[in-house]
């Protein structure tokens, strides 16, 4: 192996400089998104200042330019932010669910609530300011809607091929359980008095599975199926 020297490509202290700083840009990335999601939220992305969201992140404006253009790319990114978490944690979820087809959609649906619990204020935004974004954006989440709705789609299909669920309409189910999910934000100020995220996930999964399993197949996934007093 060629010997290193300082400053070239194949330097180690390089190396960990380079992800030292791009550690440190992930962290103030989520910190401006986090801070945006919840002022926006609050007070509308209208009425919502560069100035004050970077006295809400606890940072100077510059920074904010430094990696973003100006708000609308800010609610763009902190919606888009949610719609990655799917794309990423929703396929691990499955894959980490094992082959039985309900019980990989049970995993992908719990995935999807668990992302909306972790970015309550960015799915109120989703709903309350999309409309705002130019229309290259607003088609750009379209798109991503759709792609990271997909594995609930391939999911619902191999249970009915498998004869584990019964046939119904994928688009309608694919996004009816999409919708349960964003109703824990939407409705959280009403659901959060009598339950946690976790009997919000069991319940609606019971609900959800017994209108979707092949009624012979119950038996096997009273796990499921079974809803908590």
């Amino acid at each position: 192996m060629a010997p290193t020297t300082p400053g070239s490509a194949l330097d180690p202290a390089l190396d960990a400089d380079e992800a030292a700083r791009s550690a440190r840009a992930a962290r103030r990335s989520a910190q401006l998104l986090s801070a945006t999601a919840r002022l926006m939220e609050r007070d509308g992305s209208q009425a919502v200042s560069m100035q004050a969201l970077a006295e809400e992140a606890g940072v100077s404006v510059g920074l904010i330019y430094r990696y973003f253009g100006g708000k609308e790319d800010l609610l763009f990114a902190v919606i888009t932010n949610v719609l990655d978490a799917f794309a990423t944690r929703v396929p691990a979820a499955i894959e980490a669910a094992g082959d039985d087809p309900v019980e990989r959609l049970a995993a992908a649906f719990r995935s999807y609530c668990l992302v909306i619990d972790e970015h309550r204020h960015a799915a109120v935004l989703t709903y309350r300011e999309s409309k705002t974004l130019s229309s290259e954006h607003r088609q750009q989440l379209k798109d991503l809607e759709v792609s990271t709705s997909e594995p609930l789609r391939r999911l619902l299909h191999e249970g009915m091929e498998s004869g584990a669920l019964t046939a119904v309409d994928v688009d309608l189910a694919a996004y009816n359980l999409l919708l349960i999910a964003h109703g824990w934000a939407l409705k959280h100020w009403y659901f959060e008095q009598s339950m946690d995220i976790e009997e919000y996930v069991t319940k609606q999964t019971a609900l959800a599975l017994h209108a979707l399993v092949e009624p012979r197949r119950r038996r096997r996934y009273r796990n499921l199926l079974a809803v908590p007093a």
